[in-house]
């Protein structure tokens, strides 16, 4: 073989080398005294360590994952920091502070330049006790979001979403994620769909099964997943498991098999939705 027929090789490899899968949101939590969980939290007894995640990652080819912080711990992110500091490769980290405390937003600076996490979580609840997504702490929090370029991801009801329309046009710039396509109903989706004319709003393709009536692979929601392809795109939309959330009624292998192979998704539709769009967000 000649210099140039290796180049020529070579450069065929790099080409058709397959883009890395990476799940959009997974959780790690483990009984474990360095890491205890907060007082009054009921964490299902299994194991949900970033060991056991990544033997999943492996036997299913998934090669990136975005950790979540899990409620288990509420703001204490300590196991998680950890996970990310032995594992940079495999994992990038959304951590959480409290939306109430006046100090959040320079909590959120040090989790994000001193441990190295990519994003915060907020969950304002449905009920009046998530009023706060409206008050006077979350001008400056999502400022800071957007200084420090870092997503913000907001675990929020459908219900919720004209609530946040006034922080996004505050902050043109940031990076807004909805979790789990906010649980809309399948038979009322208006409020998400219309978060799509905010280009800097993406969404994750996940809780399929918790909107559907309809057994694995959940074919009634296709229209959905449609609805949201024609708004979105699939530059805006991502795959993601929700893993060990998703146990029992959805194995991790089910959850990644259902992006792969059951949802009606162009190649590119695909790749956009299981790689190209997390990297958009995620910069792995």
């Amino acid at each position: 073989m000649n210099r140039r027929q290796f180049l020529t090789t070579a450069t065929a490899a790099v080409v058709t080398k397959p883009e890395p899968l990476i799940d959009a949101h997974v959780h790690v939590f483990t009984r474990n005294p360095r890491f205890p969980y907060a007082p009054n939290s009921h964490p299902p007894d299994i194991d949900a360590s970033a060991e056991a995640l990544l033997a999943l990652m492996q036997a299913n080819g998934v090669d990136r994952t975005v950790l979540i912080q899990v409620i288990h711990y509420r703001w204490d992110n300590a196991y998680l920091a950890d996970v990310l500091r032995r594992y940079p490769k495999q994992f990038m980290g959304v951590c959480r502070v409290n939306p109430e405390d006046p100090a959040a937003p320079d909590q959120l600076s040090r989790l994000t330049e001193v441990q190295g996490f990519h994003g915060v979580r907020l969950s304002p609840a449905a009920t009046p006790e998530g009023d706060w997504i409206k008050g006077p702490l979350m001008p400056k929090l999502w400022r800071r979001c957007e200084q420090l370029k870092v997503p913000m991801t907001l675990l929020i009801p459908a219900s919720r979403l004209p609530d946040i329309h006034p922080l996004i046009e505050a902050n043109p710039d940031l990076t807004v994620v909805i979790d789990h396509m906010a649980d809309a109903p399948l038979s009322n989706d208006l409020n998400l769909l219309v978060l799509s004319r905010y280009p800097k709003v993406f969404t994750k393709l996940s809780h399929l099964g918790t909107i559907s009536k309809q057994p694995y692979p959940y074919p009634d929601t296709q229209p959905r997943v449609q609805a949201l392809l024609k708004a979105f795109g699939p530059e805006r939309l991502m795959a993601a498991t929700d893993w060990p959330v998703s146990l029992p009624s959805l194995t991790y292998a089910q959850a990644i098999a259902l992006f792969r192979s059951h949802l009606d998704l162009t190649p590119e539709q695909r790749t956009q939705i299981l790689t190209r769009a997390v990297r958009r967000v995620w910069p792995f």
